[in-house]
């Protein structure tokens, strides 16, 4: 393409390391070629609140980027967006900016709308050519319908629970296994000074893969995915029986917050969010407590949730999201919307935007799981994915 492009871009859902690296690629890459970079704030919802042409409202959700403004931020997590779990096919009456309250008036302030046709006339009246989208499966749900509607999208998958379908790999996955790993073998010490059962809980609400590779990789005692529903008496017995025969006299656990005892369902509070989701943690309280009542045995519980998602990325997540951003550009650059980049068998590829939302990626339960240890079992790896998913 010879003509000037204005392109957007925005993160959305939970950050994760990594989203900054993505966004400084992308924009060397377009700044040099002579193209122009306008970051969203706070993902959907400054699409959803911005009013374009108030001077004010530009100001508070607009983000003119720069190479000067991206040159160092690869150096840090998060993401200097901002962002936020807004969906805007879902959002509350009560919560309607005041621009919208007219078009969306009536109803219960309960009961949610979709603005969808609002967001699409904000991004007209931006006059993007392209809107890159970096999130995971909630966050690209929207951009599937914005496809769908016939704005030219680009998507980047990102998750520290590496479950977005159709690709390999998502950004913050190997930094939330590398920082969980270290964390456990720093726990390793006071476990073993006070001789207790170390029960550590790592994110993960339907996909166990980080916390089977995280439980792969610091060799703990057991491992609980939220794919295999577990007994509680015998995943007891087996950590007393791991640390009776630890010199240390310790054992850890590890466990993926969406795990469940058998019969009983994820443990979640509070409202849900608008894509659905209740608040989801605290699996490895209960559990702790339960070892401790049915052993007598002390035990220890740590919940790393947002450390595992904390500072700056490693060397492979940093590798990830440069190869992304500059591969979004690729696609801009070629007219190719509707397609989100992607690893394919150690690959760069892409995929179209909806592969995103065609159902939940899940350990591979028979491959890489023993049921009856709860241990990852890496019987046989030739031909295996490199991810172990």
């Amino acid at each position: 393409m010879g003509t000037k492009l204005r392109i957007g871009v925005l993160t959305g859902g939970g950050d994760v390391p990594g989203l900054n690296s993505c966004i400084r690629a992308l924009t060397y890459r377009a700044i040099d070629d002579g193209h122009e970079i306008i970051g969203i704030r706070q993902g959907w919802e400054g699409l959803v609140r911005l009013q374009p042409g108030d001077p004010e409202s530009e100001k508070e959700w607009l983000q003119p980027v720069s190479k000067e403004k991206v040159r160092t931020v690869d150096r840090f997590g998060g993401t200097f967006l901002h962002t936020s779990r807004t969906n805007p096919i879902r959002v509350k009456r009560s919560d309607l900016p005041d621009h919208l309250k007219s078009h969306h008036a009536g109803g219960d302030p309960s009961e949610t709308v979709d603005v969808t046709n609002d967001v699409l006339r904000t991004l007209e009246a931006l006059e993007l050519d392209f809107l890159v989208v970096i999130g995971g499966d909630d966050t690209l749900s929207v951009a599937v319908r914005l496809d769908w509607e016939g704005f030219p999208i680009v998507s980047v998958p990102k998750t520290m629970d590496n479950d977005v379908n159709g690709t390999d790999y998502c950004i913050g996955f190997s930094t939330a296994v590398t920082r969980s790993v270290n964390f456990i073998t720093d726990l390793r010490t006071p476990a073993g000074s006070h001789e207790r059962i170390a029960v550590v809980e790592l994110f993960g609400r339907y996909c166990g893969e980080t916390a089977l590779v995280t439980g792969y990789l610091a060799s703990v005692d057991r491992t609980l995915i939220a794919e295999v529903p577990f007994d509680m008496h015998k995943r007891a017995d087996m950590l007393v029986s791991d640390k009776m025969s630890n010199p240390s006299r310790y054992a850890i656990l590890v466990m993926s917050e969406g795990a469940k005892i058998e019969g009983g369902e994820m443990v979640i509070g509070g409202e849900q969010d608008a894509f659905g989701h209740q608040k989801l943690g605290g699996i490895g309280d209960r559990v702790g407590a339960e070892i401790k009542r049915l052993t007598g045995h002390h035990v220890l519980v740590q919940r790393l949730a947002y450390l595992m998602r904390s500072g700056p990325p490693d060397s492979l997540d940093r590798l990830v999201s440069y190869n992304y951003g500059n591969l979004a550009y690729e696609l801009i650059t070629d007219g190719r919307k509707g397609e989100m980049v992607a690893l394919q068998n150690g690959c760069y590829t892409t995929v179209r935007v909806k592969t995103a939302t065609n159902g939940k990626r899940q350990v591979n339960v028979p491959a890489f799981y023993d049921t009856a240890t709860y241990r990852p079992k890496i019987s046989v790896i030739r031909g295996k994915p490199m991810f172990l998913y």
